[in-house]
């Protein structure tokens, strides 16, 4: 199904079920981006899964900015901090688990703290992410279609990912 609308009108604290979107450039997923994170009430888990370059980080510009916690350009991506705090109107995250090796690597992060804070935090490679949370949890996936096309498919799960 491919997705018509703002994307907000299907956050919420309700499921949303799947949406499918596909975006011509940067510019326009960071504007789904935007949608996105204006609509997220937090607590909540985003989990960005997605090929390198499938553009994750470049999302993740526009929930920031749509939360109210930064302006697009200050959101990098925190491939070698792995953790990027942004504060605003609302608290979010930007956690990256790509050079995460195991779980010692994992709980140096101190996530279990960021999960007792009222914010929205957003992981990329969430297959690392190997900590329990009640939060609601959105899924969305990233695919590389060609040089300019990103397919988004947005998930809402009602099951965070388990401690092994």
């Amino acid at each position: 199904m491919k997705f018509r609308g703002r994307i907000s009108n299907f956050i919420s604290s309700a499921a949303v079920g799947r949406r499918e979107i596909e975006t011509h450039s940067s510019e326009e997923t960071i504007a789904r981006g935007r949608e996105i994170g204006a609509g997220l009430k937090p607590p909540v888990l985003v989990l960005l899964s997605g090929d390198l370059g499938a553009g994750k980080t470049t999302l993740t510009k526009g929930i920031a900015a749509g939360a109210g916690a930064a302006r697009e350009d200050d959101v990098t991506s925190p491939t070698f901090t792995l953790v990027h705090k942004y504060e605003g109107a609302k608290r979010v995250y930007h956690v990256d688990l790509y050079r995460v090796g195991d779980f010692h690597d994992l709980e140096t992060l101190g996530l279990e703290d960021i999960f007792s804070e009222n914010a929205i935090v957003i992981v990329e490679w969430p297959d690392r992410l190997k900590l329990r949370t009640d939060w609601p949890v959105l899924r969305i996936d990233l695919e590389h279609v060609s040089e300019d096309v990103r397919r988004i498919v947005i998930d809402d799960a009602e099951k965070s990912p388990s401690r092994n």
